[in-house]
Parts: C-alpha cells; structure tokens; sequence
C-alpha cells in the first residue's frame, strides 16, 4: 500500500509539474509576449546648459504577418513626441512584413531618425533547436548558414522604406544630425553577429568641429564586446544596441540565462557602464519589441521600448 501511495503521490506531482510548465508555455506565448512596455531611462550626456532631449530605441521588432497589436502598438509610440528615433535592427519576421512594418512606423518617421540592421533585415528567420543558445555564442559565417540557406529578405526595400521616411542609414557609416541646436555625430555599423562591422570613426568636419559643443552616439545591433570596446575607446558618449531580447526567457529574481552574444546575461538588457582602457560609457541595450517567429514566447521579460532622456552634465 505504502508502494502505491507513493507512487500515485509521484504522479500526482507529475501532473502538476506538466500543467505548471504548460501554463507557462501558454502565459508567455499569449500574454506576454503581447505585453508591450516603455522602459524610461536618464543619461547626462549633453553639453553644460543643455534642455533635455528625447530618444526612442526600438529594436527586434520581428514583424510578422497578422500582428495587429504589436503594430498598433507601434504606431502609437508617436505620441511621445521623441527629438530622435533609434532603430537597432532585427525588424523582420516574415519576407511579407516590410508594407506593414513601414505603415505602423510611418507615424514615427515624422521625427528624426537613424538605423542598422541586424541579421532578421537580412534573413528570414530559421527553425532552429533553442537549446543551442545555451553552448555559447552563435554567429552566421559570412557566407550565410552553413547547413541550410535562409530565405533572402528585401533588405533594400527596407532600408528605401526607411530613407524616403528620412531615417537617416548608419550601416558602417558616420553622420552628423542637428537637433534642437546640438550637433550629433553617430557612427554606425552593420551587424556584428554577421561578422559585418566596419568602422567607419566619427563625421568629419571643419578643424574646430571637436571644439564646438557635440555629442557622440554609436549604434550596433548586436552588443559584442569587441564591438563596446572599440566604440568606448574611440570616445563614444553613448552606445545603443540590442539583439540579445533580454533573455527572452528570464528566471523571475535572476534574470536572463542567454544574451546569443558574449555580453554577460547581466547586462542582457538595461543602462549599464562599460569600461575599457580606462574610459567608461553608458550602454543601453533593448530587450526587444518582438521574438523569433520560430519562438514565439517570452516569460519573465516583457518586450519593450525604451525611452531615454538626455540631460545636460553636470
């Protein structure tokens, strides 16, 4: 009898872990995944005297067809009236989705705006096994996938979608933007988790232009830490990157358990300092808007925009 009792006990337990784990599945395929939020962040970077300005990082949006609520979601962000518009790439999730992924972004294209692509801007995404994300950082050789060639995407109609919005292209490109009177110089590169990157340093201008009041943004989709370091020694105020979706799939108290690069999980998604050679700067990298069309979950990491506030130094 004691044998039966603990073996229906066994059961019983069994049963419960099945249904817990099968309510998460469920939790994070159909709530929050759908669970949009504005992450709100503060960064004294700008000149002495300066009024603060507005920057919206969006990243990972993962557009697939029939996402009406991730689109309106989208469109609405307009409504915060941003200086600046950051894309970080990964806008992709279907070879269909660039006519309603420029329609829900076409409210923002009002504002001033610049962009890189990640790899979703390049490839459709593929099925993969997702216990390969815990054996480390995975890259696509140059060449493409080596067992199994992705569906090309229109990465030009993108990118064209893009421009005749008047979102300015820093893919392995320098450029300068004026807003509310202080000159940003932004240095941009392709992604890195394609092996893609190419430095393209800072805008050049006139021979008093490192005098005049200005500040230096760099944008990367995937925050290698190759890709920081280079950036920081070079004199970067601030780097905005994203990729790593926060996790995706978080432990509620811990945190992220990948980051798909070799960022520590830490810093999977956040404002953090980064430091080499004795310079600092602020990183920010988004946890996402969206998710792999093959996985298509998240739990205990909500997908996200993020707004950050530039403030004068101190």
């Amino acid at each position: 009898m004691a044998t039966r009792s603990a073996g229906a006990t066994l059961g019983r337990a069994a049963v419960l872990a099945a249904a817990s784990a099968a309510g998460c599945v469920a939790y994070g395929a159909f709530i929050e995944r759908n669970w949009f939020t504005l992450r709100h962040e503060r960064v004294p970077i700008l000149p002495p005297g300066s009024a603060p300005l507005k920057v919206l990082h969006l990243s990972d949006i993962h557009l697939s067809l029939g996402q009406g609520q991730k689109t309106r979601w989208l469109a609405g962000l307009a409504g915060l009236e941003p200086d600046l518009v950051v894309n970080t790439g990964d806008n992709l999730s279907h070879p269909r989705a660039i006519p309603p992924l420029l329609a829900a972004l076409r409210p923002l294209m009002e504002f001033p705006g610049v962009f890189v692509p990640g790899s979703n801007d390049y490839y459709a995404p593929t099925l993969r096994n997702p216990f390969v994300y815990f054996t480390g950082p995975s890259t696509l050789p140059r060449s493409g996938r080596a067992r199994r060639q992705p569906v090309v995407l229109d990465t030009a109609a993108l990118h064209a979608g893009f421009g005749m919005g008047g979102w300015v292209n820093l893919t392995n490109r320098a450029q300068s933007v004026v807003l509310k009177g202080i000159r940003f110089d932004f240095s941009g590169v392709d992604d890195p988790h394609l092996n893609r990157e190419v430095y393209a340093g800072w805008p050049r201008g006139s021979a008093s232009a490192d005098s005049a009041p200005h500040v230096k943004i760099a944008v990367a989709h995937a925050p290698y830490q190759r890709v920081l370091d280079h950036f920081t020694a070079d004199g970067a105020d601030l780097i905005l990157a994203g990729h790593t979706h926060g996790g995706q799939v978080c432990i509620p108290g811990y945190g992220a358990l990948v980051a798909n690069c070799d960022l520590p999980t830490w810093r999977a998604k956040g404002l953090t300092e980064w430091e080499t050679n004795g310079r600092t700067t602020p990183v920010n990298v988004s946890g996402g808007i969206g998710t792999s069309r093959t996985a298509p979950f998240r739990f205990a990491c909500r997908p996200e925009a993020v707004l950050l506030t530039l403030t004068a130094r101190s």
